[in-house]
């Protein structure tokens, strides 16, 4: 029971950006950043739809558990690097993306949680 609410944290906080995909503009307001050519909107909004994928996945795992693993590990995965990447660039700790990175930290604590839970077998989940 605890491992899907931690996977559904996860997911909700994936498929909140799926907004983005409606225009540039969502993205904008989103992200609190300026999306200044079409190549850019194309991009973000793709990100957007990349980001409802995994936030269906993380469904789809809370409640099918064979699923658990991979979808926790690419999860992981992308979080992960995310927050990596903004770090290492300096724009994580302040302006726009601070906020998108302390949401991918919730996402990582929850999933990472399931994670553990789901390794732990059947007492602990």
């Amino acid at each position: 029971m605890l491992v899907t609410f931690l996977l559904l944290v996860a997911a909700v906080i994936h498929l909140l950006p799926v907004v983005g995909v409606v225009s540039a503009a969502r993205v904008e307001a989103l992200y609190g950043v300026s999306v200044d050519s079409p190549d850019m909107a194309v991009l973000l909004r793709h990100r957007a739809v990349l980001f409802g994928l995994l936030g269906a996945a993380l469904v789809a795992a809370a409640f099918v558990p064979q699923l658990r693993p991979p979808v926790i590990g690419g999860g992981l995965m992308s979080m992960v690097s995310f927050v990596v990447l903004c770090l290492h660039e300096g724009t994580g700790r302040t302006g726009p993306l601070r906020k998108v990175v302390v949401a991918d930290v919730v996402a990582i604590v929850a999933t990472v949680g399931a994670g553990v839970l789901e390794m732990s077998g059947p007492t602990g989940a």
